[in-house]
């Protein structure tokens, strides 16, 4: 958007030249929103994430934000006139968390670079006045303890080349600018948290080992039992000073993280799992120290410590957090393969004024500008999305088409970035670059879907608000009942294990309530299971646009289909030519070819373009000269070729020239109409020589999509502004009833009987792929957008098919009740588990088995539920589309 100092230049420009001109305050005070991408450091459990999003909701200019507890990540939409993202960092930081800025605004031309030797502000501003200088440059920002300087630009005008030349050459050239590795930052902070949690795990076990092994194995071993029962003062023993040396790094050094997690939350008003492992693990811990300090100072007290289970607690559950961390990034990889997808270098030309190639150069695929021109080899990777200007190949598209088969290209073809040159050498004119790209853009949507929540995560969200205070209420109910029922003997002095009294028992049930709880797992098994599932769509072809569709397609039970584009192809084609008087093909099209070229009625390329197969592709196209052309608006074309006149056109214009139509040509179109296809009649010298039936051709897939449809008990309808003829006749050809069949319909009634079918208490599906289908994409429960169709129904949709094939209708469902089955699962594993293991851990089976739960396993088996959640979700990885169903067994889904 202009600022107001350009918008009134604008004005006073206009009014300079003659004319009058007034700013229209009703769109410049329009609210305005941008959206920026935040790496959050810090969360441990959904507690702190539905935290950190409440805090950021209540910000002033924030019209809506996201925290994703499996991504780490927040996207936050605000009014950037209100806030900034500064100011958003700022409130993560007050919430106790670490942010670091992703992204913002749509990036759409804005880039990172790296500047080396900028360490003051007047190099900084050195730097920022040779950039400004540059036309098309807009903002500058620049972070000096990074060395990072984000540039806002205008794409069409200049580009990071031109940004770097222009830093290399400020002042004494003492600077080195490159590309910020932006991408790669993110998956460095995740190798780094992997490392450090096991570092910190490796490390608790150098001491916590020791620390079981004298605790537990050791006393069973005469010689060593000796000597560690040796006395140091009073009744404390060797064994347990050494106990308590070894557990106290575990406890204040390794263990710190959660202190400080702890200290963060409480400070905050909430609770997180880091609270209820600093209370468990610092009952058992100052117990102990208690105990051995009351033996150094008593002659007769025995000391019983627990400095196994503080230790072992800690030890367990950093694996366990290792372990978390190492499987939630799997649940990305999605994305990165997206994203290795474009070649990181590219060979640029430098051509003269001649057209004449005078210099190559490798740079970073990440600094192609508009309009440069790209030199792709056999084998290699297109860099961007461009318009091919010189050489022929065969690129194989099926990253964007699913289509193996390579796709022919020459002068004057687009071509997509990312996808393999096959054969050939193109030189490539660079349109669009950066994140303008169409992979960009569908790594930003997979991106976006992986944050966005399912309606059903609410349930986790809530949850979460009481979870914790609950445990530690349990934990505490549970300790004061067990002390309780020690002190008056309620339960036999045989109970007790010889090595503790009722005290110290009842204290292991509250710890074991306390660390058994797992808060993670309920707040992962919905985003981890979304994350794996919008991957899995969009490694197929299908980009499902986060929770909320993955929720609603998997409840679809009503599909609308638009016609043209969507069950059809899309494109008028000669389907069938019959001929009446002996006359060779080739020649009959040479002659229509010729009068058709001068038209451009979509009936007229079709009939082109159907003699130019026949004429075979490598021939030029130069059709005869037509003399005396004439085109009849509604009708058809008349011409001379060949000495020959040639009339190509309906019924009507042959009646008007005085041709006599024979019984044959009235039958041919007759069948033509019956079929929902046009018939064209071709007459030369005065007598109808054949008729051409040009029709838009049903998707071959279609009937399979519709049959499959019902299997599964979903309705499907037609919704098209073509007429009631073709409409019918398409719906008998896919197998669907004649009363499903809404023809004629403008774009609002396409809406219209959308929201009539969902007060039917239907959930309806709409798949389209032109701009007269968008009201209907964003009417419908789930919007499904056929991805060679327009960008307005693109962006309308919930779900793009990048395949175009209908066959992904049938995968986006499916793969959205497998999600949700997984979702399911993950809820039950984790509910199952806390509501099994608290009562467990509680001591619910020890008056009746003797079995109970010691701190240091109850703590293992929270880190393994957790693990178990993220691993659930990552089977969604195997997941196959259906394929067509089994002819034996029609209501059963074969997979690939």
């Amino acid at each position: 958007m202009l600022k107001y100092d350009q918008q009134e230049m604008i004005r006073e420009t206009i009014e300079d030249v003659g004319f009058q001109a007034k700013l229209l305050k009703e769109e410049m005070n329009q609210k305005s929103s941008q959206v920026c991408r935040i790496q959050v450091n810090g969360m441990t459990c959904t507690s702190c994430s539905t935290t950190l999003e409440s805090a950021l909701q209540v910000i002033p200019g924030v019209h809506k934000a996201q925290v994703a507890l499996a991504t780490q990540e927040a996207e936050i939409c605000y009014d950037p006139k209100i806030v900034d993202y500064n100011q958003l960092l700022e409130a993560i930081g007050n919430t106790g968390f670490e942010g670091k800025l992703i992204s913002t605004g749509d990036d759409k031309s804005r880039i990172l670079l790296k500047v080396d030797g900028a360490n003051t502000e007047n190099c900084v501003k050195l730097i920022k006045n040779s950039l400004l200088e540059l036309q098309g440059v807009q903002e500058i920002d620049y972070d000096l303890q990074l060395k990072k300087l984000s540039v806002t630009y205008r794409a069409d005008v200049t580009g990071p080349r031109d940004f770097i030349r222009a830093i290399e050459s400020a002042g004494t050239g003492c600077f080195k600018a490159s590309i910020f590795p932006e991408g790669r930052e993110r998956e460095e902070h995740r190798h780094q948290e992997i490392r450090q949690y096991h570092r910190a795990f490796l490390w608790s076990l150098v001491f916590s080992v020791p620390v079981f092994f004298t605790s537990m194995v050791f006393m069973y071993i005469p010689g060593l039992k000796n000597v560690l029962e040796t006395k140091v003062v009073n009744m404390l023993s060797v064994g347990e000073v050494l106990r308590w040396a070894l557990s106290t790094p575990v406890q204040f050094i390794i263990g710190r993280k959660f202190y400080i997690g702890a200290y963060i939350a409480l400070s905050h008003g909430y609770a997180n799992m880091d609270v209820l492992i600093a209370l468990g693990t610092n009952a058992a811990y100052f117990y102990s120290v208690y105990s051995v300090l009351r033996a150094a100072t008593s002659p007769t007290f025995n000391a019983s410590d627990f400095f196994e289970t503080s230790s072992m607690l800690i030890s367990f559950i950093l694996l366990g957090k290792y372990l978390e961390v190492l499987a939630r990034g799997k649940t990305s990889e999605a994305i990165a393969k997206l994203m290795d997808l474009a070649p990181k270098t590219a060979t640029l030309l430098t051509i003269d004024d001649k057209g004449i190639v005078v210099n190559e150069k490798e740079v970073d695929s990440r600094l192609i500008q508009k309009n440069d021109v790209i030199k792709t080899i056999p084998g290699s990777k297109v860099a961007c999305d461009g318009l091919v200007i010189w050489g022929q190949s065969h690129i194989n598209e099926s990253m964007i088409t699913g289509e193996s088969h390579p796709v022919t290209k020459r002068t004057g073809d687009i071509v997509i970035g990312g996808t393999l040159n096959e054969n050939g050498v193109l030189h490539i004119k660079a349109t669009k670059v950066g994140s303008e790209t169409a992979l960009s853009q569908i790594v930003r949507l997979v991106e976006s879907a992986q944050m966005a929540k399912a309606p059903v995560q609410r349930f986790a969200d809530h949850i979460s608000k009481y979870f914790v205070p609950l445990v530690i209420a349990l934990s505490f109910c549970t300790w004061v009942s067990w002390f309780l029922a020690g002190m008056f003997k309620a339960y036999p002095r045989i109970w007790i294990p010889s090595s503790m009294d009722s005290f110290e028992l009842s204290l292991q049930f509250g710890i074991s309530v306390m660390v058994v709880a797992c808060p993670c797992a309920l707040g992962l098994a919905t985003p981890t299971a979304v994350m794996v599932g919008t991957g899995v769509g969009a490694s197929l072809g299908v980009l499902i646009k986060g929770g909320q569709a993955l929720q609603s397609a998997q409840e679809v039970n009503c599909i609308v289909f638009d016609k043209t584009g969507t069950l059809t192809i899309g494109k008028p084609m000669v389907v069938n030519t019959r001929l009446f008087k002996t006359m060779v093909p080739q020649e009959f099209y040479e002659l229509i070819a010729a009068a058709e070229v001068n038209s451009d009625h979509p009936l007229a390329k079709a009939i082109v373009e159907n003699a130019k197969k026949m004429r075979g592709s490598e021939e030029k196209l130069i059709w005869p000269e037509a003399l005396n052309f004439e085109s009849i608006t509604g009708q058809g074309v008349k011409a001379i070729i060949c000495n020959k006149e040639v009339i190509v056109g309906n019924k009507s214009l042959m009646l008007e020239q005085g041709i006599a139509i024979p019984v044959e040509a009235e039958e041919a179109l007759a069948e033509t109409t019956g079929l929902a296809q046009t018939g064209v009649l071709v007459s030369i010298d005065k007598e109808v020589i054949g008729v051409l039936a040009i029709s838009d051709p049903l998707k071959p897939e279609a009937p399979e999509v519709i049959f499959i449809l019902k299997s599964m008990n979903i309705e499907s309808m037609i919704v098209t502004g073509d007429n009631w003829g073709t409409a019918n006749a398409i719906a008998k050809q896919v197998g669907i009833d004649s009363k499903y069949v809404v023809a004629e319909a403008k774009p609002e009634q396409k809406a219209e009987k959308v929201k009539e079918l969902q007060d039917l208490g239907k959930v309806v599906a709409m798949v389209g792929d032109g701009v007269n289908d968008s009201p209907a994409l964003v009417a419908a429960d789930v919007g499904m957008a056929i991805g060679a169709g327009t960008d307005i129904a693109i962006e309308a949709a919930d779900i793009v098919l990048m395949k175009s094939s209908l066959k992904d209708v049938i995968t986006a469902i499916d793969l959205s009740k497998k999600t949700f089955k997984r979702i399911h699962l993950n809820y039950f594993w984790a509910l199952g588990y806390n509501l099994l293991s608290i009562p467990i851990a509680a001591g619910v089976l020890f008056p009746f088995t003797g079995f109970r739960l010691p701190p240091w396993i109850a703590g293992a088996a929270m880190a393994a539920s957790s693990v178990s959640v993220v691993c659930s979700s990552l089977l969604l990885k195997k997941y196959r589309k259906p394929k067509k169903l089994n002819t034996l067994d029609l209501h059963k889904i074969i997979v690939e």
